[in-house]
């Protein structure tokens, strides 16, 4: 999964990881309402921030975060894509490949991800599949599973732990 415009990593610097949670306050607290002031839980002390950068400009354009809740199960969560960056779902598509096949590195046995009713169909296209529906922040959510088939693992590395990302930086 590769478009040249654009490098999906995990946050591994202080700026990276800053920037992740500049653009996850941005969407889901600015934008969306969903969160006062911070989208900041208990999750981010165990979830790898992954970023998509713009590669001209070094901008981190896209956000999400994994994280395993037992042996094999993971999730991901806290996707989004800049405002100005919102064309042709390529910043998401790489996103959620990238956060994936990562977990799936690391050993998933299955990846699930909670999901905003208008985004369902991106991601059945996606080879994800509806599993129920929940409320979120009191809104709906769709949980979902990715096909693990379609996300093959690949090289990356896991760091040590969760808590290299410099949680106690944003909490």
């Amino acid at each position: 999964m590769s478009d040249s415009r654009y490098q999906f990593q995990l946050a591994l610097t202080p700026s990276k990881i800053d920037a992740h949670f500049a653009v996850r306050r941005e969407i889901f607290c600015q934008e969306q309402g969903l969160f006062a002031d911070s989208d900041v839980d208990d999750l981010d002390r165990i979830a790898y921030p992954i970023v998509a950068i713009e590669t001209e400009s070094d901008r981190v354009v896209g956000v999400v975060r994994i994280y395993e809740t037992e042996p094999g199960l993971w999730y991901g969560g806290r996707l989004g894509t800049h405002s100005d960056y919102r064309r042709g779902w390529q910043i998401g598509k790489g996103l959620i490949y990238k956060a994936v096949t990562t977990a799936n590195t690391w050993g998933c046995d299955r990846f699930l991800a909670t999901v905003q009713p208008q985004n369902v169909r991106f991601f059945q296209r996606l080879h994800w599949t509806l599993c129920s529906e929940v409320l979120i922040c009191n809104r709906p959510h769709a949980l979902m599973e990715a096909d693990l088939n379609y996300y093959p693992p690949g090289q990356e590395l896991r760091p040590q732990r969760a808590t290299d990302f410099q949680y106690d930086r944003v909490s």
